[in-house]
């Protein structure tokens, strides 16, 4: 029977991976709104496309705050999960954790 806490360390990582993609493409979405706002701004387009670009480019960013606040919570997680659970550093899963939490560390905010 496979330790739980193996299968912990998997599930939690996998659920941090898939935070830090959401947020990072919700945050490219939004980047690519806003040059997509500015082109047509600049061809002199009709308001109303330009309004309507602007509300799915609102709608983006306050899903972000929510994503980031997802990430940080699944970063907690796995790095109290890998802390506590430092006997299993031979374990391939645990090093796979340790690698997300150092992939992602840089998209955490305080």
């Amino acid at each position: 029977m496979a330790d739980p806490r193996i299968k912990q360390l998997r599930i939690k990582s996998g659920i941090l991976k898939r935070c830090c993609k959401e947020k990072i493409s919700y945050e490219k979405e939004a980047e690519q709104i806003q040059e997509k706002i500015k082109k047509m701004q600049d061809e002199g387009q009709d308001v109303y496309y330009i309004k309507k670009q602007d509300l799915l480019l609102q709608e983006t960013q306050t899903v972000i705050p929510d994503c980031q606040k997802r990430l940080n919570s699944a970063y907690q997680d796995l790095k109290a999960l890998v802390d506590a659970e430092t006997e299993l550093e031979e374990a391939e899963e645990y090093l796979a954790a340790k690698t997300v939490i150092e992939e992602t560390s840089g998209h955490i905010t305080a």
